[in-house]
C-alpha cells in the first residue's frame, strides 16, 4: 500500500505538487447506479416526470459535475478535461438507471475524481428530478471501474 499523498510531514492536509511529473495520457471510467420503484422506473422511462427528461438532464449535469470536479473537491487540481463522456442506461430487471462516465486527458495527475464525480451528481440529478414521485431512490454502487496512465499504473475492477 502506498503512503498518503494528500498528507504533509506534519501529518495535516496537503495539495500535492505534480509539476515534475511526467505527462501522459490518462483514461478513467466510473459507475454509479440508482435503484427506484418499479412505478417511477417506468415514468422515468416513458419520460412521463413533471420536470423533465431525466436521463438527458442527468447526463448534462454529470458532464458539468464533472468538469467542475476541482471547484467541489478541496485537494484535487484543476486539469484541462479531453474528454468526458456520460452515458445512462435504464436496467429493467433491477427497476435502476445505470451511469457510466469515461474520461480523458493528457496530464500529469489523474482524471478518476472527474470520472466519479460525473457519475455521482448524474445520479443526485435523477434522485432530483424524481423525489416529488418517490423518496425511496437509492443510490449506490459508485465506483471506479478502471484508470490508465500515470505513475501508478493501470486499474482494472
Amino acid at each position: 500500500m502506498n503512503k498518503l499523498t494528500h498528507v504533509n510531514k506534519e501529518g495535516k492536509a496537503n495539495m500535492v505538487y505534480v509539476s515534475e511529473k511526467s505527462e501522459t495520457i490518462r483514461t478513467a471510467e466510473a459507475y454509479a447506479e440508482v435503484c427506484v420503484s418499479n412505478e417511477l422506473f417506468e415514468k422515468i422511462k416513458n419520460n412521463e416526470l413533471t420536470k423533465g427528461d431525466v436521463l438527458t438532464t442527468a447526463k448534462i449535469a454529470g458532464i458539468q459535475g464533472g468538469k467542475r470536479t476541482s471547484e467541489l473537491i478541496p485537494l484535487c487540481h484543476n486539469i484541462f478535461i479531453s474528454k468526458l463522456n456520460v452515458e445512462l442506461k435504464l436496467n429493467a430487471e433491477n427497476s435502476s438507471v445505470e451511469i457510466y462516465s469515461y474520461a480523458k486527458t493528457k496530464g500529469v495527475t489523474g482524471i478518476e475524481m472527474e470520472a466519479l464525480t460525473a457519475v455521482s451528481i448524474a445520479a443526485l440529478t435523477v434522485y432530483d428530478m424524481c423525489k416529488a414521485v418517490d423518496k425511496s431512490i437509492i443510490i449506490k454502487e459508485i465506483k471506479l471501474l478502471s484508470k490508465s496512465g500515470g505513475k501508478s499504473g493501470d486499474y482494472k475492477r
